[in-house]
């Protein structure tokens, strides 16, 4: 039986030095180096990017290495999340990631998006577990790093062939398991089975990450205390919600104020434009603004001109009013 430690505990994953265990999961369209490193200042062990694609970097894709790859000194220790279905190209493409300033290699086996499965890529390779350990292999071959992979428990509700291939992946050389429990088929509907994440615990030597149903703190808690897992691994519970890592690892007691949401905000804008220009952060920003715009209670108005009409100094002076005139005003002395 594996020794207990609390979220704020160090641990390692393949020798890498990971200072607690609170971690961001990759999330696609949205884990860039800002999101990463703002996860990383409140608090967050590791980081993982969003999924990219090892075709894209095997192939040198000009946006696929200058914007999905790029990496703040700031982040580290980050992991690199890849997916793909051809062990060559995967080796490849973990050479790259390495080269870019990877810590670690991810390999993403549980995606359910219809596109992604497509290709024989994802959650697709539950079904073929010899692909994905010769994916598993050929990822340490070419990076030289830990690699980690991330799956789900199985295709559909009943299925366990994705704990199975979590067993065997641990025992080919995987660095570490994040494991989701709940079927490919469900995506994020219905509750993450973590006594099926305990039973993998038992079973294998390296590190188990559990994610899958973490929105609170409550819910992070108790899924780390059921599961018995290693780490915990936030993903949507997080946006829009940076505190939360604060709040697991003992940083925070009290919800954000006003003032810290808008200067969050503010800051995320700015990231945003340095790092996709003022025309393409505009468009890009509209998926973040609802999360903090519902931490604010915004009218209705504003929260729509965010969403369909501001350009970014219209929306910085819409966002910097949420802070009432008289909280901005410094008393004097």
């Amino acid at each position: 039986m594996k020794e207990t430690h609390e979220l704020t505990d160090p641990f390692e994953i393949g020798g890498i030095q990971i200072a607690n265990r609170v971690l961001l999961a990759p999330l696609a369209g949205i884990g860039n180096w800002f999101v990463r490193l703002q996860a990383k200042r409140h608090g967050a062990g590791l980081a993982v990017s969003e999924m990219i694609s090892s075709f894209g970097l095997h192939y040198r894709n000009e946006r696929t290495l200058r914007e999905l790859m790029r990496i703040h000194p700031d982040e580290h220790p980050v992991s690199v999340q890849l997916f793909g279905h051809d062990p060559d190209v995967m080796r490849s493409g973990a050479a790259i990631a390495a080269e870019a300033g990877a810590d670690l290699i991810d390999i993403n086996m549980g995606c359910p998006v219809r596109k992604v499965r497509r290709t024989g890529a994802g959650v697709e390779l539950l079904a073929d577990p010899e692909l994905a350990l010769a994916l598993l292999r050929a990822a340490a071959d070419g990076s030289g790093l830990p690699v980690t992979v991330k799956l789900r428990s199985g295709l559909r509700p009943g299925d366990r062939s994705g704990f199975e291939l979590a067993v065997r992946l641990a025992e080919g050389g995987a660095a570490a398991i994040a494991f989701h429990p709940r079927a490919a088929t469900t995506k994020h509907k219905g509750s993450p089975d973590y006594a099926l994440t305990r039973e993998l615990v038992e079973r294998i030597e390296v590190p188990v990450i559990v994610s899958g149903g973490l929105d609170s703190a409550e819910s992070v808690r108790r899924a780390y205390r059921e599961s018995g897992a290693d780490a915990v691994m936030l993903a949507r519970g997080s946006l829009g919600n940076p505190w939360l890592f604060e709040e697991l690892t003992g940083r925070r007691a009290a919800p954000p104020s006003r003032r810290e949401v808008v200067a969050e905000l503010l800051w995320t804008v700015d990231r945003a434009e340095e790092h996709l220009g003022a025309e393409r952060a505009t468009r890009y920003l509209r998926k973040f603004y609802p999360w903090y715009v519902d931490a604010l209670g915004a009218p209705a108005e504003v929260a729509s001109e965010l969403q369909r009409s501001a350009d970014l100094p219209r929306a910085r002076e819409l966002i910097a009013a949420q802070i009432p005139l008289s909280a901005r005003l410094t008393p004097s002395l």
